[in-house]
Protein backbone atom coordinates (compact mmCIF):
# COMPACT_ATOMS: atom_id res chain seq x y z
CA UNK A 1 0.00 0.00 0.00
CA UNK A 2 1.35 3.31 -1.09
CA UNK A 3 0.74 6.57 1.73
CA UNK A 4 0.88 9.88 0.50
CA UNK A 5 1.77 12.44 3.14
CA UNK A 6 1.06 15.82 2.13
CA UNK A 7 2.27 15.05 -1.71
CA UNK A 8 5.72 13.49 -0.36
CA UNK A 9 6.26 10.54 -2.38
CA UNK A 10 9.65 8.36 -3.05
CA UNK A 11 11.53 11.06 -4.63
CA UNK A 12 11.59 13.20 -2.31
CA UNK A 13 12.29 11.46 0.86
CA UNK A 14 15.50 12.01 2.54
CA UNK A 15 17.68 9.53 1.12
CA UNK A 16 21.23 10.23 2.65
CA UNK A 17 22.95 7.26 3.61
CA UNK A 18 24.55 7.03 7.35
CA UNK A 19 28.39 7.12 7.08
CA UNK A 20 29.10 3.74 8.06
CA UNK A 21 27.25 2.03 5.24
CA UNK A 22 29.74 4.01 2.74
CA UNK A 23 32.95 2.54 4.03
CA UNK A 24 34.00 -1.02 2.35
CA UNK A 25 33.39 -3.85 4.69
CA UNK A 26 30.80 -2.02 6.49
CA UNK A 27 27.79 -3.70 8.29
CA UNK A 28 25.42 -5.16 5.84
CA UNK A 29 23.59 -2.29 4.17
CA UNK A 30 20.18 -1.79 5.33
CA UNK A 31 16.81 -0.82 3.22
CA UNK A 32 16.52 2.91 2.89
CA UNK A 33 13.30 4.57 2.86
CA UNK A 34 13.65 5.31 -0.90
CA UNK A 35 14.20 1.19 -1.45
CA UNK A 36 10.89 0.46 0.53
CA UNK A 37 8.72 2.38 -0.59
CA UNK A 38 9.47 1.73 -4.19
CA UNK A 39 8.85 -1.92 -3.35
CA UNK A 40 5.59 -0.80 -1.33
CA UNK A 41 4.35 0.76 -4.59
CA UNK A 42 5.74 -1.78 -6.47
CA UNK A 43 3.48 -4.27 -4.73
CA UNK A 44 0.66 -1.86 -4.58
CA UNK A 45 -0.39 -2.47 -8.14
CA UNK A 46 -0.76 -5.35 -8.36
CA UNK A 47 -3.61 -4.80 -5.27
CA UNK A 48 -7.19 -5.37 -6.20
CA UNK A 49 -9.97 -3.45 -4.74
CA UNK A 50 -13.57 -4.68 -4.92
CA UNK A 51 -16.85 -3.25 -3.97
CA UNK A 52 -19.32 -5.05 -1.81
CA UNK A 53 -22.97 -5.22 -3.23
CA UNK A 54 -24.12 -2.22 -0.55
CA UNK A 55 -21.70 -0.03 -2.17
CA UNK A 56 -22.34 -1.11 -6.13
CA UNK A 57 -26.35 0.25 -4.60
CA UNK A 58 -25.15 3.29 -3.01
CA UNK A 59 -23.45 4.51 -6.18
CA UNK A 60 -25.86 3.59 -8.65
CA UNK A 61 -28.50 5.50 -6.48
CA UNK A 62 -26.03 8.12 -6.62
CA UNK A 63 -25.59 8.32 -10.43
CA UNK A 64 -29.72 8.19 -10.42
CA UNK A 65 -30.10 10.97 -8.00
CA UNK A 66 -27.28 12.83 -9.60
CA UNK A 67 -30.12 13.28 -12.88
CA UNK A 68 -32.63 14.99 -11.14
CA UNK A 69 -32.73 18.84 -10.41
CA UNK A 70 -31.98 20.48 -7.13
CA UNK A 71 -34.71 22.02 -7.02
CA UNK A 72 -38.45 21.47 -8.52
CA UNK A 73 -38.69 24.54 -10.60
CA UNK A 74 -42.90 23.69 -11.14
CA UNK A 75 -43.45 23.28 -7.42
CA UNK A 76 -41.39 26.69 -6.50
CA UNK A 77 -43.66 28.26 -9.32
CA UNK A 78 -46.45 27.16 -7.47
CA UNK A 79 -45.89 27.92 -3.64
CA UNK A 80 -44.84 31.38 -5.19
CA UNK A 81 -48.38 32.06 -7.17
CA UNK A 82 -49.92 30.88 -4.22
CA UNK A 83 -48.13 33.25 -2.13
CA UNK A 84 -48.91 36.11 -4.52
CA UNK A 85 -52.43 35.23 -4.47
CA UNK A 86 -52.95 34.83 -0.85
CA UNK A 87 -54.28 31.15 -1.63
CA UNK A 88 -51.48 29.38 0.10
CA UNK A 89 -52.67 27.46 3.47
CA UNK A 90 -50.42 26.41 6.02
CA UNK A 91 -51.10 23.16 8.16
CA UNK A 92 -50.57 24.25 11.09
CA UNK A 93 -49.94 20.62 12.86
CA UNK A 94 -48.26 19.35 9.58
CA UNK A 95 -45.88 22.41 10.67
CA UNK A 96 -45.37 22.42 14.42
CA UNK A 97 -44.77 17.99 13.71
CA UNK A 98 -41.83 18.74 11.22
CA UNK A 99 -40.21 21.12 13.71
CA UNK A 100 -40.74 19.16 16.81
CA UNK A 101 -38.61 16.31 14.39
CA UNK A 102 -36.28 18.35 13.43
CA UNK A 103 -35.36 19.38 17.49
CA UNK A 104 -35.35 15.74 18.19
CA UNK A 105 -32.75 15.02 15.33
CA UNK A 106 -30.58 18.00 16.44
CA UNK A 107 -30.76 17.76 20.46
CA UNK A 108 -31.89 14.08 21.00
Amino acid sequence: MSVDFNGIGPGQVNSQKPTANKAEGGPAKAPTTTDQARTQAQSARGENVSLSNQAKNLKQLEQRLGDYPEMDDERIEQIRQALADGTYKIDAEKLAQKMLEMDESIFG
